[in-house]
């Protein structure tokens, strides 16, 4: 999607643009290769184009109003204000919406002149239609905005202290000093489960006088204003008492606008530059690097200021010891796709996210939100199967032992009432096994792996094995959001059992009958890898013209995230536009962007826990990986000979030697090497 120029622009926003846009070409190239309006209309996607550093709390974007799950929908151009915080795409109520400005006198009717919105990783900015020039960029903890009023004299800031996405139980704000106040808020996460407490301090470029107004806003004016603009900057704490004690003044102002909107960019270069990709299309490059930019959003970052103390989901303080903490999972749908992403392409921040997540069975871990998060969160499922994938993988995770007990206690406690618990539930046993093998436990290796055996063929057989009339209807017999068809396919660690009860041949002709009759929904995680499973069933082929069809083409969809559509919608799954997605097509905090990113690089992690990828064509003509903490490890992908997108691989070869079963392991890219379709 194209922009159409800034017709006039006060000097700060200038020079901020001049910096945001010129000061260094080849940095910028990959970012301007990122839309961020992609997926921000209406439903079809539920992301926001907000300025934010990776892994940040901290996302500054308008609220729509009425708004959609984020806060943000590209077709409504009418405001509630400008907040903090969100997560993208998580369905629900959404979460965060936290600190709310708006510039103006009523807060009433004020729109985006959608002409001159302007998003780039780590800035934002819109003319209002009050006049007033709004701008942010984002520190890892700290929100900078700047207002720029058409009359100095009239300069006025309403706070809302109360807004929020879902329930808010408790919020205030104070006074403290001429330039700065206080404030917290007490939200429900997600879904309404679990709680989330944000503390803050609001600084202004200027003294404000403040007063409450009638809805219980906070109205902030400017009696000595010399400029025409406002700065204000938002520090979150990350839920310990005195962290913001700490702060001063002089630490907060100390970096003007510009240098922090060049650091934003800094960052996000550095992890959009782990790929290079040559070939394909203009569109085609664009979805990708929007695809692996939403990738590192979450989890955040929330060690304290010290690097010593974070806040438990006990709600304890404790000690950082050799590594930053992390939160904000959700882990329902990314354990498949971005936590093996992030695992694969940023080595140097998951040891310290997998240690977060091993931690999290030390210090109470719940599969929702607990009471005492320090930031939005959701869902922790799944995370065995996540830490053994990146262990696995080589990644350091040294409480993984002392983790261990709460494994146990969580796979014990696995809900077995419905058809898809059971197979989930089959599918954590099995990589508690996995994993207990990797710690040398040889018979919880074996009780747990037999477990995980006797409910897989407690389920399948019954549920899922004879396909009949049923197996098309959505949510039947209890199933959470998807049809029997979508779920059967759903514990792929399982596939040698299945081929043993239903034969291997008859698998395969099922599976592309799955695709035949339009089956799949691209719009919804409880299916995403079955395009990969062609390996497995001896016809590898047929994945990379699938998912090139799913990545590329128009396809009928029949399905959205919790019921048939009334008429099948017919599209791309994903466009370089607002509508980006399909309708109710949920980007679940970069699920399916890194889905998008490892089908076009011609890799995907079938089996989480196995730390494989099956292979197949590539997207684009070549694929250069950088690996590593360091990123100095190279894996080159490349299609040599191909014409045409039908056309079959004659053989794939990794380093000269072919490969014959259509799948590479970590083991075998962590010293580099050539991955090549010869065509």
């Amino acid at each position: 999607m194209k922009t159409k120029p800034f017709r006039s622009l006060k000097l700060f926003l200038l020079l901020t643009l001049l910096y945001c846009t010129g000061a260094n070409a080849q940095e910028n190239s990959l970012l301007d290769k990122v839309n961020l309006f992609i997926g921000t209309a209406s439903d079809y996607g539920q992301m926001t184009p907000g300025a934010t550093v990776p892994y940040s709390q901290i996302q500054i974007c308008p609220d729509s109003k009425p708004r959609q799950h984020p806060g943000y929908d590209y077709e409504v151009p009418t405001i509630s204000g400008f907040s903090i915080n969100r997560l993208s795409g998580v369905g629900g109520s959404g979460c965060g919406g936290n600190v709310s400005l708006m510039p103006d006198a009523t807060g009433k009717d004020i729109r985006l002149l959608k002409h001159t919105e302007q998003a780039t990783p780590g800035y934002y900015s819109v003319k209002l239609s009050n006049g007033v020039w709004f701008t942010a960029t984002a520190d890892r903890r700290m929100a900078v905005e700047r207002f720029s009023f058409p009359n100095p004299s009239e300069a006025v800031l309403l706070l809302n202290p109360r807004s929020a996405f879902d329930r808010i139980f408790d919020a205030d704000f104070q006074q403290k000093t001429s330039r700065m106040g206080q404030g917290f808020a007490e939200c429900a996460n997600t879904c309404g489960h679990g709680r989330y407490h944000l503390h803050y301090r609001l600084y202004t470029s200027s003294p404000f006088v403040l007063d409450t107004i009638a809805d219980g806003r906070k109205r902030l004016t400017f009696p000595e204003l010399s400029s025409r603009y406002v700065e204000v900057r938002i520090v979150v704490s990350t839920g310990l008492a005195d962290e913001l004690d700490n702060m001063t003044e002089q630490a907060v102002w100390r970096t003007d606008f510009p240098t922090i909107v060049e650091r934003a960019k800094r960052q996000w270069n550095q992890l959009l530059s782990t790929v290079e990709i040559e070939g394909g299309t203009t569109d085609q490059q664009t979805i990708f690097y929007t695809s692996l930019y939403r990738t590192f959003h979450s989890p955040f970052q929330v060690t304290d200021r010290s690097f010593r103390k974070y806040l438990g989901t006990d709600g304890n303080v404790h000690e950082a010891k050799g590594f930053q903490y992390y939160s904000s999972w959700s882990l329902w749908d990314t354990y498949r796709t971005k936590f093996p992403l992030i695992t694969l392409l940023d080595a140097a921040h998951s040891s310290d996210i997998m240690q977060s997540l091993s931690q999290l069975y030390i210090t109470g871990k719940k599969d929702w939100s607990t009471r005492n998060e320090c930031v939005p969160t959701v869902r922790t499922e799944h995370a065995i199967a996540t830490l053994l994938d990146a262990y696995r993988q080589g990644i350091s995770i040294p409480s993984l032992r002392d983790a261990y007990p709460g494994m146990v206690a969580e796979v014990k406690r696995l809900s077995l009432r419905s058809p898809d618990q059971c197979l989930e539930a089959s599918g954590d046993f099995w990589a508690l096994g996995q994993l207990a093998e990797e710690l040398g436990m040889t018979e919880d290796a074996v009780r747990w792996t037999k477990r995980g055996n006797e409910i897989f063929d407690s389920i399948w057989p019954k549920e899922f094995q004879n396909i009949n009339e049923t197996y098309t209807k959505m949510r039947g017999n209890g199933l959470y959001q998807g049809t029997r068809w979508q779920y059967r396919w759903g514990a792929p660690m399982y596939l040698p059992r299945m081929i043993e009860m239903a034969g291997k041949k008859e698998l395969a002709e099922q599976l592309q009958t799955f695709f035949q009759k339009e089956l799949y929904n691209q719009g919804n995680e409880p299916d995403i890898h079955v395009p990969f499973l062609f390996g497995r069933l001896g016809m590898p082929q047929i994945t990379g013209n699938i998912v090139r069809s799913l990545a590329t083409e128009s396809i009928t969809h029949r399905y959205g995230g919790n019921d048939t559509y009334p008429t099948p919608f017919i599209g791309c799954a994903f466009v370089n536009e607002p509508r980006g997605y399909c309708p109710e097509m949920d980007e679940d905090d970069g699920a399916m962007s890194a889905w998008y990113v490892f089908a076009s690089i011609g890799m995907y992690p079938l089996v989480v826990g196995e730390a494989t990828y099956e292979v197949f064509a590539p997207l684009f003509d070549k694929v250069t990986l950088h690996l590593g903490a360091d990123r100095r490890t190279k894996v080159v992908i490349s299609t040599i000979g191909r014409t045409s997108d039908k056309q079959q691989i004659k053989k794939v070869t990794w380093n000269g030697k072919k490969l014959s079963d259509f799948r590479i392991s970590h083991k075998q890219l962590k010293d580099g090497g050539e991955l090549k379709f010869h065509f």
